[in-house]
């Protein structure tokens, strides 16, 4: 008999089929259908695949008597009760290493778009301006790149970033063993010092408005932001007065505080490029997060320890 898996995420059709096989599915991808999921099916359930975003709350895991392992697919897992499902001895596994590329080729489409200006010169190739009349707009090559969270994420934004022949630097809690990139010992400093800071930190109370005022400013009137982690890192206030007064030139943002809500400030701004929150989703990154939940999960019933834990 397989295992019962409630899934509080959607997935395509594909990734569904593939999780299907290995397990008996219960498909409760938004509000109204997790309630119902839960009241209905929750004495069977054994695992939850969700995200970081989206996450599962205590007073749902108190629910799940037979609850053993709670997947995050992504590489984030910000909104999962950790200690909680410890404590009842409740395995936790992420997804991470599976859509880095994608996320680090993401931050790079985003640096390119807005520090180039695409967007508005898009519009204006459509709508008969030529060059003439346009402003230039600075190189990506050769510029101080920071990295914000040195993470697999962050060290494969560090190895674009080395092909487009950029100075490295980065900030993390402490510094990373055997690294040879410069490390400063806060984000103000590493802002101060860069051309372009890309934010790859994880999400959650530790890191809640890293990016501030004090960050922004030291980043100056010439520096960029592109934020492809959680929109709780930056605080949006202070980036929405930045990028209006031009205390900092662009901005490319992946991630927003209040998803999937775009905060107003942002939405008439022409020096900021947004995406919704896609950075991480290509086929391969899916298929490749859905392959390792399943190995994982596969792992753990069959008494195997668990490739990613959290």
């Amino acid at each position: 008999m397989k295992p019962t898996l409630l899934v509080l995420i959607p997935l395509n059709d594909e990734s569904r089929a593939c999780i299907a096989a290995a397990f008996d599915v219960v498909y409760a991808p938004d509000p109204a259908s997790r309630a119902e999921a839960i009241a209905s099916h929750g004495a069977t359930v054994r695992a939850v695949l969700t995200n970081g975003t989206t996450g599962v709350k205590a007073v749902e895991v108190d629910q799940l008597p037979k609850l053993e392992l709670i997947s995050a697919l992504g590489a984030g897992y910000e909104n999962l009760p950790l200690d909680h499902a410890r404590a009842r001895n409740i395995v936790l596994v992420n997804g991470a290493g599976t859509n880095d590329h994608c996320v680090a080729d993401h931050a790079f489409a985003l640096l390119l778009a807005v520090v180039r200006d695409v967007p508005q010169l898009d519009r204006a190739a459509r709508e008969g301006v030529w060059r003439n009349t346009l402003p230039m707009h600075p190189n990506v090559s050769g510029k101080r790149l920071g990295i914000l969270g040195l993470g697999n994420i962050g060290q494969k934004v560090a190895r674009r970033g080395a092909g487009f022949d950029m100075e490295l630097g980065y900030h993390n809690r402490k510094p990373r063993e055997g690294e040879s990139m410069r490390y400063f010992d806060s984000a103000t400093a590493l802002a101060q010092w860069c051309d372009f800071l890309v934010i790859a930190t994880p999400g959650g109370p530790a890191t809640q408005h890293l990016v501030n005022k004090a960050v922004l400013d030291a980043l100056g009137p010439n520096g960029f932001v592109v934020n492809v982690s959680r929109g709780s890192v930056v605080d949006t206030a202070a980036l929405a007065d930045a990028l209006k007064a031009g205390s900092i030139a662009g901005a490319g943002l992946d991630v927003y505080e209040g998803e999937p809500h775009l905060p107003e400030a942002l939405r008439e701004l022409r020096n900021v490029v947004l995406t919704p929150h896609v950075g991480g989703r290509s086929p391969e990154a899916v298929m490749a997060s859905v392959q390792n939940f399943i190995t994982n999960a596969t792992r753990h019933f069959a008494g195997e320890a668990v490739l990613t834990p959290i």
